[in-house]
Order: C-alpha cells, then sequence, then structure tokens
C-alpha cells in the first residue's frame, strides 16, 4: 500500500487542491489526514472536499479537530458557528491513531501530536531520553506524525519517526503545501501553489483572523527552525509542570 500523509489542512482549500491534484496523479492506494483539518479560513469547503474524495481515507484526530466536535472553549467561536451538526459529528469520528501496513515500510502508526496524545510535541530537536519515554509501548517501528507543522524524518528509540509537514499551515523555508508519500519509500513533498490567489480568497472570507493569517502564515511563514525553538521551549514548561508518563 503506498499512502499519501495530508496534515495540518487548518480549512487552508487552495492548498488542499493543490496537494489533492497532485495526489491524483501519483495515485496513492489511500490518504491519511492527519488532524487539524477545519479550524481556518475555510472549514465546511475543506470538510465537504474531503468527504467527495473517491479514494480509501483514513482519518487522525487533531487537538483542534477534538475541539471543535466538543464545542470546547479552545475552539475558534467563528469556525464554530459554520459548522452544523453532521460536521461536528464528522470531526468526532475521527480516530485517535491509525495502522496502516505501507509498502516497504511495513506497520506504520500514524497520530496527530504523539502516539499517546493529539497535543504532545515532538520535534526534530526532541531528546532521545523523552522520545524514548514517548515510543516506549510502540510496537511499530515507523510513526507518522503532525501538530507541530515542520517536516523531519528521523531515527529515536529504535524507530523512524516522521513529520508530514503541514498542508495549510507550514513552518518551514518557503511557502508552499508540505506532506508526505509513503511506498516504498518515504518522500517529504512540498507543492507550490497560487499564494496571491489563495490570499485574495482568504481575506474575501468572513474569518476574522484572515489577514493576519495572510501576513503571517501564507505570504511569509515562520521558520523551521524558529518553530522548532518555539516549540521545544513549550514542551520543556510542560514536562515541568507534569510528572514523566
Amino acid at each position: 500500500m503506498r499512502v499519501a500523509a495530508l496534515y495540518d489542512i487548518h480549512g487552508n482549500l487552495p492548498a488542499l487542491e493543490a496537494v489533492l491534484a497532485e495526489v491524483a496523479r501519483l495515485a496513492p492506494d489511500a490518504i491519511v489526514v492527519g488532524g487539524d483539518v477545519a479550524a481556518g479560513p475555510f472549514p465546511c469547503e475543506t470538510l465537504d472536499r474531503l468527504r467527495a474524495l473517491s479514494v480509501e481515507v483514513r482519518f487522525v484526530r487533531g487537538n483542534a479537530d477534538r475541539e471543535l466536535a466538543g464545542a470546547l472553549p479552545a475552539a475558534d467561536p467563528w469556525v464554530l458557528e459554520q459548522l452544523d451538526d453532521a460536521d461536528r459529528a464528522f470531526l468526532g469520528s475521527f480516530e485517535p491513531r491509525v495502522v496502516l501496513d505501507v509498502e516497504g515500510l511495513g506497520a506504520t502508526l500514524f497520530c496527530h501530536g504523539s502516539p499517546r496524545s493529539d497535543e504532545e510535541i515532538l520535534t526534530r530537536a526532541t531528546s532521545e531520553e523523552r522520545l524514548a519515554r514517548v515510543l516506549a509501548d510502540v510496537p511499530q517501528r515507523v510513526v507518522v506524525c503532525g501538530h507541530t507543522h515542520v517536516q523531519f524524518d528521523r531515527p529515536a528509540a529504535g524507530l523512524r519517526v516522521v513529520n508530514a509537514g503541514s498542508v495549510g499551515m507550514p513552518y518551514e523555508s518557503g511557502p508552499g503545501a508540505y506532506w508526505a508519500l509513503l511506498g516504498p519509500g518515504l518522500e517529504l513533498r512540498r507543492t507550490l501553489y497560487d499564494l496571491e490567489g489563495a490570499a485574495e480568497a482568504i481575506r474575501a472570507s468572513s474569518w476574522p483572523g484572515a489577514d493576519a493569517f495572510v501576513r503571517e502564515n501564507l505570504l511569509v511563514i515562520p521558520t523551521a527552525d524558529e518553530a522548532t525553538a518555539y516549540f521545544e521551549g513549550l514542551a520543556l514548561e510542560r514536562d515541568q509542570l507534569e510528572p514523566p508518563g
């Protein structure tokens, strides 16, 4: 089985459309949508597009999906207003983890933050000691995650840990839509798309975060180094507040 891993779309429909066009040309056997799907400028349109796909699709729950499905205080209130009961039920149906037998890689675990939490932070700089704790009970040899929006592919605790990157809100060397193709190897990919056209469409939406998103997360984006340093600092703060588990 060959799998396209699309993570952290964040309601960026133009980015998703560009990636899906490339995925269609490559014709994998399945798509894993790795969470944080709707929280962004085009929540309903993004969900509709994914539900209309004719290939096998597995949906992994992200923290933003969980917050929207449960109408939790952390959810974006504007996005919540756009979603109907069926949308929230769909988000609530996402799986915490998915395991697929990928050609050339074997049993591969797809999760959002980590195998044990949709909010846990794993980065390319996470210490081997902490990764060993996080992955201690994982029988699969390949783990694909997201959440931090920075692609990486690294060995850890005898496993291979991959971040597929973010389709809709990446933190990388340059703008674009980032994702991963698995089987028989593993390829971290970047799809270019019409950023100015996307910016115009997003600004024309009624999303209150549109202008800031275009300025800070579309036309210009944080670098991978900046994001990694930020997330590692946040992970350290959490480790100091919570006992290791």
